[in-house]
């Protein structure tokens, strides 16, 4: 079974930005009641004061305690018994740090290309139902039911939109020239990140294509008939199984054309339901 953690962790190992731990320590001195971290986008934290005389630990708690910005690197307490910290007391903050991106920014680029990968796709279940009839229930494709042959192709995805938004940064970069002869080649790296992106995108594009799955996808559609008595579509129902009891299920496709909408406001004179 797929988890959000273990694509988080194939992302990273994609991109390269693995995750370290680290401890800060900050002495008490009745002043100051905010302090910077030592690393930035960092996770999982944990917050406890210690009072030397008497000898005590008192782990804080978020929001109550203090409060954590997670991209710049900050804590602030705001307890009115550690704000300031004081004399004899010791802040001490562990968690994980990230280079670029945090969790939690993965997690959106997680849920943007799982979104993205099963679009349209569902998982058909064949079941009895307490009156004996045989039943189909349509499933959407999550996480916790992702094929595992599709795992890798979702953190694809995800790094794909993940080098995009590098690469928006980094096309903000100019070539420096000096004078003396200096030359610094800054767009070097949007061009890296671009030949990069494409190899990721065509990788993905090759096994999505093998199993049929993503965007481009081969689908089957159903060709729509115009009544020659009514000018009117013939309504399409569901493709049932043989023994599937259930009740016809009407689909609704949709009817491009908006570029030839009437404007005009002039009511039609035609009738409704017999024709036109």
């Amino acid at each position: 079974m797929a988890t959000l953690a273990g694509i988080i962790k194939r992302i990273r190992s994609e991109i390269g930005d693995f995750s370290a731990p680290f401890v800060d320590t900050f002495v008490g001195g009745d002043e100051l009641s905010s302090y910077d971290l030592s690393e930035v986008n960092v996770s999982s934290v944990s917050a406890k004061v210690s009072t030397a005389a008497p000898a005590s630990t008192v782990e804080l708690v978020e929001d109550t305690d203090y409060v954590l910005n997670p991209a710049e690197g900050s804590i602030l307490l705001i307890s009115a018994e550690y704000s300031p910290l004081k004399h004899g007391q010791t802040l001490i903050v562990r968690g994980v740090s990230h280079g670029m991106f945090s969790d939690a920014d993965l997690e959106t680029y997680v849920q943007d290309a799982m979104a993205q990968h099963t679009y349209g796709r569902s998982i058909r279940t064949r079941y009895r139902d307490g009156m004996g009839h045989i039943r189909y229930d349509l499933e959407p494709i999550e996480l916790e039911n992702l094929p595992p042959v599709e795992e890798p192709l979702v953190a694809y995805l995800a790094v794909i939109n993940v080098l995009w938004t590098l690469a928006t940064d980094a096309s903000t970069d100019i070539d420096v020239n000096t004078a003396e002869g200096t030359f610094v080649p800054r767009s070097q790296r949007y061009r890296q990140l671009m030949e990069h992106l494409g190899q990721v995108q065509d990788r993905y594009n090759t096994l999505a294509q093998q199993l049929n799955v993503g965007l481009s996808r081969i689908e089957m559609f159903q060709l729509r008939r115009v009544s020659r008595t009514t000018n009117r579509l013939v309504p399409v129902f569901q493709p049932r199984e043989y023994d599937d009891t259930s009740k016809p299920e009407r689909l609704l496709p949709q009817i491009d054309g908006d570029e030839y909408d009437d404007e005009s406001g002039i009511p039609s004179p035609l009738y409704p339901g017999t024709w036109g």
